[in-house]
């Protein structure tokens, strides 16, 4: 077990009884004993008519010697039988499902007795998993075998509990006086003595309860979840990256390039028209419009500012209306949060630029719709197909991406077309 300490453990530490130890104890068995008791209840409650039977069987086999039996005696006897089995095997149907209700109860009350998180079981189908039929032994236990500790221990610690009140209120005859205090002494002293056998009793079966309701955390699922965080920790920094880099861009070199295709123009226009130096002027401008729009581009694409802004709805209507294709958008209206936002977009740009540079496309339709915890985006164009992502592509980054976001991303595109790339992404409501 990895629990520091148990109460079980903790009976056999100096200073039991002068912890929290010995309440616990007492509180684990008694809400044992209310749980023992009415596991009992249910468990024979099917057994009730024919126990009645057998009743009516002794009273019919006590009456006198020649006596007629009564006419309903063996109509009852028939009928009672029928009950008890019809309700064993309806008990039988529902002891899978009654055992796993039990054991999530059962996990939540061991923290009275075990410092350490109960973890349940790994579950499967219902009536195939090992630990259903774990939980169905423990509830056979909790119902037919405690109750036969839980009742010795309570007479024990009723006639221990009791001896001094008993001599003090003179329920009791003694002999003499010295033997009454000396019985009430007694009790007193083994006062503790019940308080440790409670608890080792108490904790004898929270052992065994979570041996057969629970289980290890597993050190490989742990690493599992702490991978997938880092990998959701270095989506976030190279988003923080990216908006820094675009940042830059804008602020800096788009500004500087501006300025620099203001003064190229100036100076185009006091050059001699048709000199060698206006030519070199002229073509200097043309390119550092031609650089600035494409730096424009390299910035919306890196993080768009109608996505900041507007949303993704307004981003991709923005980025349909700059595309060579007929782009047909579908898209739920209202904000995500941005991450999921900037996967989606992400995505839609990808697949639009895919379908014009590779697959010949001269229409698309995008589609981005929320449902319950998930948004669904799908983009599909009607080119002739043939993506692979295994060759490695802008395809393959997005993938990651999603799935640093908790999503996934799924594509389809057999030779001929059309091609399909859906992407699903966690998104709270």
């Amino acid at each position: 077990m990895t629990s520091t300490t148990t109460l079980l453990r903790a009976v056999m530490r100096p200073g039991f009884l002068l912890s929290t130890w010995p309440w616990r104890g007492i509180a684990y068995t008694l809400t044992t004993a209310v749980a023992s008791g009415l596991l009992w209840l249910v468990l024979s409650f099917p057994l009730a008519p024919l126990a009645l039977a057998v009743g009516v069987l002794k009273a019919e086999g006590a009456r006198a010697v020649g006596a007629a039996p009564h006419w309903w005696a063996g109509t009852y006897v028939s009928v009672a039988v029928t009950l008890s089995l019809v309700g064993v095997g309806l008990l039988a149907l529902t002891v899978p499902r009654l055992a796993t209700a039990v054991a999530g109860i059962e996990r939540w009350r061991l923290r009275l007795a075990d410092d350490a998180p109960a973890v349940a079981r790994r579950s499967g189908n219902l009536y195939t998993d090992p630990a259903t039929w774990r939980s169905v032994a423990y509830l056979l236990l909790l119902g037919i075998v405690a109750p036969v500790w839980l009742g010795v221990l309570g007479l024990a610690g009723l006639l221990v509990v009791s001896t001094p009140i008993a001599v003090h209120y003179r329920l009791v005859t003694m002999e003499s006086t010295g033997s009454a205090v000396s019985r009430a002494v007694l009790g007193l002293v083994l006062i503790p003595a019940v308080l440790y056998l409670t608890s080792a009793f108490g904790g004898g079966h929270a052992a065994l309860a979570r041996l057969l309701l629970c289980c290890e955390p597993d050190p490989a699922a742990a690493e599992l979840v702490e991978v997938t965080r880092s990998r959701a920790r270095l989506a976030d920094a190279f988003d923080a990256e990216r908006h820094r880099i675009e940042r830059d861009l804008h602020d800096v070199a788009q500004q500087r390039l501006v300025s620099l295709t203001m003064q190229l123009g100036l100076a185009r226009l006091d050059l001699p028209s048709g000199s060698p130096a206006a030519v070199a002027v002229a073509s200097a401008h043309d390119h550092a419009k031609a650089l600035m729009a494409e730096l424009r581009d390299l910035i919306r694409g890196i993080s768009p500012q109608t996505l900041r802004e507007l949303g993704l709805r307004a981003a991709i209507e923005e980025l349909a209306a700059g595309s060579p294709l007929r782009v047909h958008v579908d898209v739920d209206p209202g904000r995500f949060p941005p991450a999921v936002e900037t996967v989606a977009y992400a995505a839609v740009s990808e697949a639009l630029a895919n379908a014009v540079k590779h697959a010949a496309a001269t229409e698309a339709t995008v589609a981005a719709r929320r449902s319950g915890g998930m948004l669904t985006v799908q983009v599909r164009d009607d080119g002739r197909g043939g993506a692979d992502p295994s060759r490695g592509s802008g395809i393959t980054g997005l993938a990651d991406r999603a799935a640093a976001a908790g999503g996934r991303l799924l594509i389809s595109s057999p030779p001929g077309g059309p091609t399909t790339l859906r992407v699903e992404l966690p998104c709270a409501s």
